[in-house]
């Protein structure tokens, strides 16, 4: 199901990732959801298109999900 604001996200998302980072998150999962309407696959599909929209901006290092520089 598509998510309205971060606070709807899955706990282990808004855990691990900052505040940006969920936006991303967010509306990766719902674009890719709408994309995938139909599929049986569709919700594990767009968790996934979702983590890799996030690691296009961000990479997880020992202190977290950061902006790399």
């Amino acid at each position: 199901m598509p998510y309205a604001t971060n606070a709807h996200l899955p706990p282990s998302v808004r855990r691990s990732l900052p505040e940006h980072a969920q936006d991303i998150y967010r509306e990766a999962f719902n674009q890719a959801f709408a994309a995938h309407e139909g599929d049986p696959r569709q919700e594990a599909a767009s968790h996934r298109i979702a983590w890799g929209a996030v690691k296009r901006s961000y990479v997880k290092t020992s202190e977290g999900w950061v902006v790399p520089s």
